[in-house]
């Protein structure tokens, strides 16, 4: 990822209490800074990076937005309504994956990595912000990103699609900021094990596939046989899939939402373990 790393400050001197991180932050008279500060002067040091790199920002910004467009061709082929869906309620939610995957998971995984390999996580960390803080300071402009194209899609559709407001918004809302979550945590998760930038066009694939394929998003799970829909109900996205086509379909019932739900959180709440345990901080060598 290009752009220079200078907007990050680095920090120096001996970290309270021991340790091997270090801070520069104000003595007891000193300024202070806030978690919430922090993470806005991260989020808007890293918006400055992405906007000077045009690779990661066209994959960010347009490659969501064209690949909904071919796949009409390919789900006008299916016999949606033997399912009760028509084209709308597939093109939809699945242009709403595409932005969860390409401008949030993607981007987030290249930027994660082009910043750890460029010592840059090092460096925050000598830092007064904790571990969380530089996390998520850093997916801001990716989940804006993400969180603006759903927006963007929903209101399109309207036009191009002549797509009705949904029935239930609540399970719209809920199942964006689910995704945008989820997505974020895998591809904070999917950095560790990846060495380079440029190898990252091949540790996301799994993930990627796995979600476009059998998640809901190019292919609806209602047209899979019951038992394969069990269980592809089960994976990470599927759930937040199931929440934003329930909210135009309306055919979600109070067990099925929370079922879907409880999936959901399970998967972050697991994602951030795994975090927690195997996230690098250091260049891989």
């Amino acid at each position: 990822m290009s752009g220079s790393t200078q907007d990050y400050a680095p920090a120096a001197g001996p970290a309270p209490g021991g340790g091997d991180r270090t801070y520069t932050g104000g003595g007891a008279d000193g300024p202070r800074t806030t978690p919430l500060g922090r993470m806005r002067a991260l989020a808007r040091a890293e918006l400055t990076l992405l906007g000077r790199s045009p690779g990661t920002l066209f994959v960010a910004l347009f490659v969501p937005l064209a690949l909904p467009a071919s796949l009409r061709t390919t789900v006008k082929d299916m016999d949606l309504a033997k399912h009760g869906l028509n084209l709308a309620e597939v093109l939809l939610p699945a242009a709403m994956g595409f932005a969860l995957l390409f401008a949030v998971y993607t981007a987030l995984v290249s930027t994660l990595v082009a910043r750890r390999e460029e010592l840059v996580l090092k460096r925050l960390r000598t830092g007064e912000a904790g571990d969380g803080e530089i996390l998520v300071g850093g997916a801001v402009p990716a989940v804006a990103i993400g969180l603006a194209q759903c927006l963007l899609v929903a209101v399109a559709s309207t036009a191009v699609l002549d797509v009705e407001l949904p029935g239930a918004p609540h399970l719209a809302v809920a199942g964006v900021l689910l995704g945008l979550v989820l997505s974020a945590v895998f591809a904070t998760l999917t950095s560790a094990v990846t060495r380079t930038v440029e190898s990252a066009g091949v540790t996301v694939m799994p993930f990627m596939m796995l979600s476009l394929i059998a998640s809901g998003i190019t292919v609806p799970l209602e047209v899979f046989p019951d038992r394969l829909r069990t269980v592809c109900e089960l994976l990470p996205l599927s759930p937040v899939m199931a929440l934003i086509r329930g909210a135009w379909t309306g055919e979600l019932s109070a067990a099925e939402t929370l079922g879907h739900l409880l999936t959901a959180l399970a998967w972050i709440v697991l994602g951030c373990f795994a975090v927690r345990r195997w996230m690098r901080w250091e260049p891989r060598r």
